[in-house]
């Protein structure tokens, strides 16, 4: 990650395939097939996994469940066992999770503490962080990051653009529900903080403290692209297009606030969503 080097810490990327011999800064695993040489992690400060295909590409078959399903666990179970075999293992793994852990909650309140939900989101999200639990230990403490939308080049924000550019965008359903977000300046950030910071452990959720409804998020794209966001998409229509995706991605709300990251002192970078649309679309 370019924003870790700069700040002066020496990063070694895994790599599938093949790196010669005498590369600097890169490493070579097989997640899918649990291949990674502990020698590897061996007296490295901490490992961070963000290891996981795109939730929002292409409509949920059953083949694709099961990719979003290993592309997340079984990297983080190669991970967890080559920590655990590791002769100085890392003292800390900051591995990604969602939070799509907590399923569809309405107006609820959730924060850490929180029990988790149902639907395939929430039972993906509990394996996810079950997988990296395994290499919790006296030796090495698991941070799990519960990745609200990210704000940022490419992801959700990018395929939103084009109907709002149009004129053809606005809220989803009802537009009452509630869309955690964070911007991707505040996922970098968090990352850093937690890297510094020995007390944190355990799961954090990445999710904005200015909390949005789903109309409020389109009303701030159209504001900041200078468009109309009046054209609502009914609930129905979603999910023709999208089937499963769209309940759980869409229409579900979550009411998510960071606590953990409050507790700690965490000062938000971008917490107002205007600006972090504007940076992610300059």
């Amino acid at each position: 990650m370019p924003d870790l080097e700069a700040a002066g810490h020496q990063v070694v990327r895994l790599v599938r395939g093949e790196v010669r011999p005498g590369t600097a800064g890169a490493a070579t695993w097989d997640p899918a097939r649990g291949g990674l040489d502990a020698r590897v992690l061996t007296g490295a400060d901490a490992v961070i996994n963000l290891n996981g295909r795109t939730i929002g590409e292409g409509r949920w078959t059953a083949r694709l469940k099961e990719e979003l399903r290993s592309s997340r666990i079984r990297s983080t179970e190669t991970l967890a066992r080559a920590i655990a075999t590791a002769a100085t293992p890392p003292p800390l793994l900051i591995n990604a999770s969602a939070v799509g852990y907590y399923g569809d909650r309405g107006e609820e309140v959730l924060d850490e503490g929180s029990p988790p939900g149902t639907g395939f989101l929430a039972e993906l999200a509990q394996d996810w962080e079950r997988a990296a639990l395994a290499a919790d230990s006296s030796r090495t403490r698991v941070v799990l990051l519960r990745l609200a939308m990210v704000v940022g080049r490419g992801g959700a924000l990018e395929r939103m653009l084009l109907p709002f550019r149009l004129g053809a965008g606005g809220p989803i359903g009802s537009g009452r529900q509630w869309w955690p977000w964070i911007a991707m300046e505040d996922v970098i950030g968090v990352i850093r903080f937690v890297l510094e910071q020995p007390a944190a452990d355990g799961p954090f959720n990445l999710a904005s403290p200015h909390e949005v409804r789903c109309a409020d998020f389109t009303k701030s794209l159209g504001r900041v692209l200078d468009r109309p966001s009046l054209l609502r998409l009914p609930a129905a229509a979603a999910r023709l297009m999208m089937g499963e995706m769209a309940d759980a991605l869409l229409l579900a709300s979550a009411r998510v606030r960071p606590a953990a990251l409050a507790r700690l002192g965490y000062s938000f970078r971008v917490p107002d969503l205007d600006t972090a649309i504007r940076h992610a679309i300059d």
